[in-house]
Parts: C-alpha cells; structure tokens; sequence
C-alpha cells in the first residue's frame, strides 16, 4: 500500500462553466461563483476539486510548488496516520492521506471541538433571540442559570461565570494549568466529587486565562438547558445537516444527578470538518440559509475578553482566545509560535494530535487535518505553508 495518496481530481469538474478566478476578484479573494459554491455531501459527489497540477494555478491561483513542498512536510511532519484538505475557493487544491480517509474516518479531533462547541451555541442563542427555543440565552448571561446538575454549586464563584467566559478560557473553571484530568464523571466535571481542582475555581471569573477543557464540557450542558435537546442531537440539527455533514462521532460523560449525556467532544472525518469553516468563511451562510449567526463569525476575528496577563498553561497571549476559535496572528513572538506568514483576520483551532481547522477570509482559505490521536505538532506551520501557496497578486 502507498504511505500517502494525493488527490487532484478527487470529482470531476466541468471548469469551463465556472469563471476562473483571474476574471473577477472580489475584496476576499474569491470569484462570484466560488462566493455562491457550496459542496453537496459527500453521498452526492462531495467537494469539487482541482483536476490538474495547471489548474491549481489558473483556477485556484495557488503556487504549485509551495503546494507540492507542503505535501512533502505534512508527511514529514509526524508519523500518525492522518488526513489532510486545502480549499481555496471552495476548491479542493490538496489532500493527503496516510492511514485515514478525508471523507470516512470520524474519529475524535480533540480541541478542535471546542470552536465547534461555541459555533453551536451561537446558533442556540440565535434561535433563542427568535424565540425558537424553551429558553432564551445570550452569551453574556450567567452559564450556571443553565446548568441545573452542577446545583448546589461547589464554589459560590461559579454563579459569576457568563456563557462566554466558558467559551474564552476566563471562566476560572479547572483550567489545564492545574494538571486535573481531563475526564471523568459528571460529578468529578461539576466539582461533586471532593477533587478541590474541580470543586473550586482557579480565579476569579473574568481575572485571568486558563485554557480549560472542562469549561466547554459545561458549555455543552448550557446547550441542553437552553434548546431542550442533547448537545449532540442539536449540533447534529442545527450545524451538521444544514452544512450536508453526513458522519460525526460524539463524546458522552455518565454519572450522578446528570447520568449519560454527551460532552461537547466531537469527530469528524477532515473534509466534513471544513465545512464548518467554509461556512465560517462565508460570513456564516450556507447557500440560502443563514446557518450560523453573522455576529459570531464577526465576534471571533477579535479577543472576547480584556485580560491581559498570560494564558496559566503555555503562558501564551490571552488576546489569542476569542469565543471558542482561536486568533494565531495574535501569538506573543516570546512563546515560540510562528506568527510571519500567517494574516491578521485568521481564525483556527488546533487539537492535540495533529487536529486542525483553520480559514483565512483575506485569502479565501480553508484548512482542515485529522488524526484522532493525541501529541504535539506544529499547527501554525500548516497554516504559514498553506498561505504562503495562495497567489495574493496576478
């Protein structure tokens, strides 16, 4: 069997009726018709895609060798098996599989499923301001209004916290700084279960920046309260299906008052998983149908909080967490990450494993890698690759 397998013609494509993008440029780099494409699932043909190394510069407008230099280093990278997209124009340019499909394997993406976690709710509180929903939910109201389970509170603090103070790291919740698991039980996550690293808040809500898993497995219970759904059934209905998503897998917690319920963990097969972005990159429009709220997808190009001292964990900028997505750009030079390269306006979310979205309005970009393992990689190499491969001037 081949170690890896690119595929530039994944589904054939009558280009000749599609204008190329030289024709027409548009202020975020795409044509009229890439701005109105959207891929149908994948039971119907799925993404289209580039045919012919000559068309991923006369129709895509990217460079052939960065994209070939940056097949070489995704393979390089690690060695975990994986699969990996590049969409520009809502194109596939470049795929790279080795062990894992692009279009199957659904297997978990980590941390990736915490921007999904925060697309979710802002369309749960985007139905709810329209009234479509038991509950009516802004993310500036308190998160514990939502979570009758986690009653009574082990730390009095926790009724402080606002719905986007889970969604930016500031609610104070077991951040990862504090070496707790994790997972476990719902009352081990709701602090029921005499762990004083659950049971009792790092700081004051809105004081500081600890990335925390546990704060966005409370989000998903804030969903469930507010939509009367399960977390999953809802996500399913609101973001998948309306995107043409056809397979997901979902994490789900057992125990105490709550019992089996789904955390906000998600996988996704990577071309599944760019479809979020694409739609983000759309301004939030799918087709037709407004999917996700515009004022999300412009709250997430921007900090969502003001604290200023650096994250607890990986002692990185604060300004990089916006609600759930996170803001590379915005990387202190002092921490190591990469920030040449990569432009101002792009969001992403990076899983632990080699886990990966990302989307560069400016650049008409979407990138999207799959593992569903654990480890460290250099996410902000991919995206600095996969930019540096888009043709910015004719």
């Amino acid at each position: 069997m081949r170690p890896a397998l690119l595929l530039l013609g994944v589904r054939l494509v009558r280009w000749a009726t599609v204008p190329v993008l030289m024709a027409a440029w548009f202020p975020a780099g795409q044509t009229r018709a890439a701005a109105e494409y959207f891929p149908p699932p994948e039971s119907r043909g799925g993404w289209r895609a580039i045919e012919n190394d000559e068309a991923i510069e006369s129709v895509a407008a990217m460079d052939r060798q960065h994209l070939a230099e940056l097949r070489a280093w995704l393979l390089h990278s690690d060695t975990r098996p994986f699969a990996a997209v590049v969409i520009r124009g809502g194109t596939i340019v470049l795929q790279v599989e080795r062990g894992n499909s692009a279009a199957t394997d659904a297997r978990r993406v980590a941390s990736v499923s915490k921007a999904i976690c925060a697309t979710v709710l802002a369309i749960a509180s985007e139905q709810s301001r329209q009234g479509k929903t038991p509950r009516r939910m802004n993310f500036s109201d308190r998160a514990f209004d939502f979570i009758p389970w986690a009653q009574p509170l082990s730390d009095p603090r926790k009724a402080r916290i606002t719905v986007q103070q889970l969604l930016n790291h500031t609610s104070g919740i077991c951040p990862e700084a504090s070496g707790a698991p994790n997972d476990g039980t719902w009352d081990y996550l709701l602090g029921h279960s005499g762990d004083p690293r659950t049971a009792r808040l790092a700081f004051d809500p809105g004081t500081a920046c600890g990335y925390s898993t546990h704060a966005l497995v409370h989000a998903a219970l804030v969903c469930e309260a507010v939509t009367g759904q399960s977390y999953d059934d809802y996500a399913i209905a609101a973001l998948f299906r309306p995107l043409g998503i056809e397979r997901w897998w979902f994490q789900y917690y057992d125990g105490g008052k709550v019992g089996r319920k789904p955390s906000h963990g998600v996988g996704l097969p990577a071309r599944e998983l760019a479809r979020i972005g694409y739609c983000m990159l759309r301004g939030g429009r799918w087709g037709e149908a407004q999917v996700i709220p515009r004022w999300f997808v412009d709250q997430t190009a921007a900090p969502t909080h003001a604290v200023t001292a650096p994250e607890m964990r990986w002692k990185l900028n604060p300004a990089v967490f916006s609600h759930g997505w996170e803001l590379p750009a915005r990387h202190f030079p002092a921490s190591g990450k990469a920030i040449a390269g990569i432009p101002a306006d792009a969001r992403y979310k990076p899983g632990s494993g080699g886990q990966l979205l990302a989307f560069v309005p400016s650049l008409d970009l979407v990138i999207a890698r799959q593992t569903g393992g654990s480890g460290a990689w250099d996410y902000e190499e991919f995206l600095r690759r996969a930019c540096a491969a888009v043709r910015t001037s004719r």
